[in-house]
């Protein structure tokens, strides 16, 4: 089993900022794409930020110049800092991440997991 686990949300003003952090633990033996996605009461869930096993990423074009993501892959570990932030990237945020695992037979494969999800509010 693989479970991912965000932290690092809360309540800001904005033109502030935060930084979200994504936690995967389990039977990993490696994880390639890991994303930041966010959903908004009402709207759709949306990719905000994603980044590759080779650090290439790429960002939705409203968050492009103020949002970074990256990872640490000794840890197992995503980042989203947020800065400028707006009363529009109220959002949860949510931690999806392709990993290589295995069952208890030993046998891998690749599955994507996600986060429970982190409350981000902003005020005006």
């Amino acid at each position: 089993q693989v479970q991912l686990v965000e932290s690092g949300g809360g309540l800001v003003q904005a033109g502030g900022s935060l930084r979200l952090s994504c936690a995967a633990s389990g039977t990993i033996f490696s994880i390639n794409a890991m994303g930041w996605y966010r959903q908004a009461p009402g709207k759709q869930r949306e990719l905000v930020a994603a980044i590759t096993s080779a650090d290439v990423t790429n960002y939705e074009d409203s968050v492009k110049g103020r949002f970074t993501i990256s990872r640490d892959n000794a840890k197992n570990m995503a980042y989203l800092q947020m800065n400028s932030l707006k009363p529009e990237d109220t959002a949860a945020y949510f931690c999806n991440a392709q990993v290589l695992t295995s069952d208890n037979r030993g046998h891998r494969y690749t599955n994507a997991y996600w986060g429970q999800g982190t409350q981000v509010t902003v005020s005006s």
